[in-house]
């Protein structure tokens, strides 16, 4: 096991870090980090997720990395949302492959060793709105939309002009049960957040259908 390795291992019970991490950890010039990371990564004993982002191989990980909280160290600030944040709650069936995630900046898409993930960019007026900070069972901090939040970012996304349940039932096939539980604050908060006449339409056209 190389220094590096060692090193983190007894640091980073996550298995993730970045390069101001190893800076922190190891003094000496950038010629010599990049080497003790190239070397690390030459013996397969760190991954490199994406420039200036690492993280342990599974062999060597004592606890399972968590996707959803790897994405904002990808790139944020952001939030898991879309088909991703909707898995995640049990509203659709499909197993998701690629992490979704909304981006503060710009949108852009990474291809990793530890998956896919893609990043939309949606105007809002609070980037967090309708959005839950979660901590899993490891001690892993993510940020997740709400249901809601994340069909609105879907109607945003795919500029879906729906107005009504049905298109989410035959096309996302969710259960109409799942909206039971939305109460009137959930739609009239994100409909002020989104200045966006498809968001309104379809906001208002779900929140009319279920007598909120």
């Amino acid at each position: 096991m190389t220094k590096l390795t060692e090193l983190f291992f007894q640091l980073s019970p996550h298995g993730l870090f970045t390069i101001q991490d190893i800076a922190a950890a190891i003094p000496g010039s950038d010629n010599k980090l990049h080497s003790l990371i190239k070397r690390a990564i030459a013996k397969e004993e760190i991954i490199r997720i994406r420039r200036g982002l690492y993280c342990l191989p599974k062999k060597y990980l004592k606890k399972h990395i968590n996707l959803y909280a790897v994405a904002e160290n990808i790139y944020g600030p952001s939030y898991i949302s879309l088909e991703s944040a909707l898995s995640w709650h049990g509203w659709i069936p499909e197993a998701v492959y690629t992490i979704t995630s909304i981006s503060f900046n710009k949108s852009k898409f990474f291809k990793t060793p530890l998956g896919n993930f893609s990043y939309n960019h949606v105007p809002q007026n609070i980037f967090y709105e309708s959005v839950e900070r979660h901590i899993d069972e490891n001690g892993y901090i993510f940020f997740m939309a709400t249901p809601l939040k994340a069909l609105v970012d879907y109607i945003y996304i795919n500029k879906l002009d729906w107005e009504n349940i049905e298109p989410l039932l035959e096309s996302l096939r969710i259960e109409k049960e799942e909206f039971n539980n939305l109460q009137c604050d959930d739609f009239d908060l994100l409909a002020a957040n989104y200045n966006n006449k498809r968001v309104y339409r379809f906001i208002n056209g779900i929140k009319k259908e279920l007598n909120r």
